[in-house]
């Protein structure tokens, strides 16, 4: 029993260094999805990290609607540099794939406005979730993501 004790000690004290050499590493960050906007809700983001279409970002809101600035929104890239957008009325379509639907207002009841559509200017991307209630580029108070508010590449832990 005693040799029990030692044993599970020891790994627990394994697993809290890993723990703590995780959370302290420049490279990497986590973060906790509090909305239904996308599946998961424990996130490891790789800072720095490059990504492409169809991949997970983070990156810093500039602020607005009822999320102040800096906080870290989670969202997928679906438009990168010289995609096209292009909407018909609130629908959204990017690179000929559909997107979603612009909401007239947020759950919160903050007014919101669709996008524009158009090319995807350099240093910009196009970011969405499956979710009809998902602040993101649909909407002209997210609008297009630059690249200078992306944070790098995040996965899904649970």
């Amino acid at each position: 029993m005693n040799g029990k004790r030692v044993y599970l000690s020891a790994c627990a004290a394994v697993l809290g260094a890993a723990v703590l050499v995780l959370a302290t590493t420049p490279w990497l960050d986590f973060s906790i999805n509090l909305t239904k906007s996308l599946p998961g809700t424990l996130y490891v983001i790789h800072k720095g990290s490059g990504f492409t279409k169809g991949d997970l970002i983070a990156y810093r809101w500039h602020g607005g609607a009822t999320y102040p600035a800096g906080v870290t929104f989670i969202k997928r890239v679906v438009g990168v540099p010289g995609d096209t957008v292009k909407r018909a009325g609130t629908a959204f379509w990017v690179g000929g794939q559909y997107v979603g639907v612009a909401k007239p207002k947020s759950k919160a009841g903050v007014p919101l406005t669709p996008a524009a559509e158009g090319v995807i200017p350099a240093g910009e991307y196009f970011v969405a979730t499956a979710s009809p209630d998902s602040l993101d580029s649909r909407y002209a108070l997210s609008g297009n993501i630059k690249e200078a508010a992306v944070i790098g590449r995040a996965y899904e832990i649970f």
